[in-house]
């Protein structure tokens, strides 16, 4: 269907690059995308995200289809209408993780009453319940499970509804026309004896190859100062770079003279040096004014962006007190941005001669002054 294009009516954009940004000895596949948008009429502004709609993976549907008794080409009403059974498992449905509404259904279904499941769907149990959950998908219980008996439709009642993921977007359409970058971790791991996948890492990496990907940008509130000349401080280990690297070329290609200072971390510097040669480019012409990583299993001690910063306290205060930097960060909110928070205070305290009070004044008017800005998940 052509434009005009909108969330409900994506852009079915096509996979032009899908490369590898690691070595051979990597832990993690992180890969590369190029996404081609000729024809799309619509933008989207350095620092936002695209949605992105998967499929899920067809062997897993089958598996699925045989698990539940079923033949596939059953008419059954799904989330997006009514569809056959194996198009709702694989455009509608999310067929990995459970649904409470999924648990409940083989609490009353199984023949001994799943007594530990019924135990641990107790409000009370929830963070228990969480702990078993990991790792386990819904086929799991499919094959715990093999005399439960099930209609096609009260299969599809109990699953939840697919939904698309969000991507930090890596590219700015000044420097790349017609197209949209990502910077995605690939999500593979073994539990229970099977290998899991993760849905859109895995639909982007190896299932889109010559299909359509439809997508959409999502506005952000994470953008670069209006004034050019404004410095940066930008912190994004791992596929935090993604928004980073659109800065940079954003600032490049509109003549913006403000410095520019990236932190950027991951596993080994010989193998997870995310776009080496591009920002080491950038750093030896003197666009990139800083470039400091941290390699977190490259020696016994780890390090990480944290560390580093902690090491250029002096530097980092004298941007942000003297010279009014704007401060980024991007990646990991577990740790990774609760780490930099706290640097960030040690740093206002120690070499701004702060009181706690007095540093978490300073902290909130930086937020308020939209000069420390977050983009965490």
């Amino acid at each position: 269907m052509p434009g005009p294009y909108t969330r409900a009516n994506p852009f079915p954009a096509k996979i032009a690059v899908n490369r590898s940004l690691c070595g051979e000895d990597s832990e993690k596949d992180t890969r590369h995308f190029e996404l081609d948008l000729k024809g799309w009429g619509l933008n989207y502004e350095v620092g936002d995200s695209m949605t992105v709609w998967p499929t899920n993976d067809p062997a897993l549907v089958e598996e699925i289809i045989a698990k539940v008794g079923a033949k596939g080409d059953e008419p059954v009403k799904g989330p997006a209408g009514e569809k056959t059974l194996r198009e709702v498992l694989f455009r509608d449905c999310r067929i990995t993780q459970t649904a409470p509404k999924f648990l409940q259904a083989i609490v009353a279904k199984a023949v001994n009453g799943a007594p530990l499941l019924t135990e641990l769907l107790k409000p009370e149990r929830k963070q228990d319940l969480d702990t078993y959950l990991w790792g386990m998908e819904v086929i799991d219980f499919l094959i715990e499970h093999p005399s439960i008996k099930w209609t096609p439709q009260e299969f599809v009642d109990t699953v939840a509804k697919l939904l698309p993921r969000m991507y930090s977007i890596s590219s700015s359409l000044k420097a790349h026309p017609d197209q949209v970058h990502f910077t995605i971790d690939v999500v593979h791991y073994e539990s229970r004896g099977r290998m899991r996948k993760g849905v859109c890492s895995t639909f982007l990496a190896e299932r889109a190859k010559d299909g359509a990907v439809p997508v959409f940008p999502n506005t952000s509130k994470f953008r670069l100062p209006k004034d050019g000349k404004t410095p940066i401080i930008m912190v994004g280990p791992g596929t935090g770079i993604a928004p980073f690297r659109a800065f940079l070329q954003e600032r490049r290609a509109t003549g913006a003279t403000g410095k520019n200072w990236l932190f950027f971390g991951s596993q080994h510097q010989h193998c997870n040096y995310f776009y080496k040669d591009e920002l080491e480019k950038m750093n030896s012409d003197g666009f990139l004014t800083k470039l400091d990583c941290a390699w977190s299993r490259d020696s016994s001690e780890k390090s990480y962006v944290q560390h580093r910063m902690l090491n250029c306290a002096d530097e980092i205060w004298k941007w942000m007190d003297a010279e009014s930097a704007h401060l980024f960060v991007c990646g990991d909110a577990r740790r990774m941005a609760k780490d930099v928070d706290a640097a960030l205070r040690k740093i206002a305290q120690e070499n701004g001669g702060k009181s706690e009070e007095q540093t978490n004044e300073y902290v909130e008017k930086l937020k308020a002054d939209k000069r420390y800005k977050r983009d965490v998940y």
